[in-house]
């Protein structure tokens, strides 16, 4: 009798002590759950927010052109961001990079609604740091440009032109600006996606 009430007792405890471990595991993975899914949705807003910059940066660009108002029939003075390849390349890759970052919305709301999903987290940290690349490229050049049109360069009688163009100058400097805006909330966005796969 003792010992079969000895044995009905440890099995109780074990019992108990099961159960204790099972509830801090689930309230561990309830934890991480809620974590990954506040990264998802910090993901999102970043994504709203580089959208609404790359599209200002293209149509700032795309819309900066300027007349001196000194001009004749037949002879005039014009700066438009389709006479520079360079600046037209600005346009053209920003436009992709917008696109691309609004066909990532739906991929961004499955790491909300799925969070432990690797393979979504996995494919935008792949594809926004080749967007990263083509938006810094972008940028880079267009402010060589703008640097030149403000300060020109001597050694190959390159001259100023934003003493004359200054509306124009100052389109296209906006338009840099926002596209570097667009750069750092992308390298947010790697550095978000590298740490929720860490976690996993």
């Amino acid at each position: 009798m003792k010992s079969s009430d000895h044995s009905s007792i440890n099995v109780a405890e074990s019992s108990g002590v099961e159960k204790g471990k099972g509830s801090l595991i689930a309230t561990s993975r309830e934890q991480k759950k809620g974590f990954k899914k506040g990264l998802g949705i910090l993901d999102f807003l970043l994504r709203l927010g580089a959208i609404i910059s790359t599209i200002a940066a293209a149509a700032t660009m795309g819309t900066s052109d300027e007349t001196l108002p000194f001009f004749s029939q037949f002879f005039q003075f014009e700066a438009s961001y389709d006479d520079l390849p360079t600046l037209m390349f600005f346009v053209i890759a920003m436009a992709l990079v917008g696109a691309y970052l609004v066909l990532s919305l739906p991929f961004s709301l499955v790491t909300i609604v799925r969070p432990h999903a690797v393979a979504p987290r996995l494919l935008l940290f792949i594809l926004d740091t080749v967007v990263l690349t083509l938006a810094t490229a972008a940028g880079a050049a267009a402010e060589a440009i703008v640097y030149l049109a403000q300060n020109g360069n001597p050694n190959t009688n390159w001259l100023s032109i934003c003493d004359q163009f200054g509306d124009f100058c100052q389109g296209v400097s906006g338009a840099v600006v926002a596209s570097f805006f667009t750069v750092l909330v992308l390298m947010s966005l790697i550095l978000l996606s590298a740490f929720a796969l860490k976690k996993h």
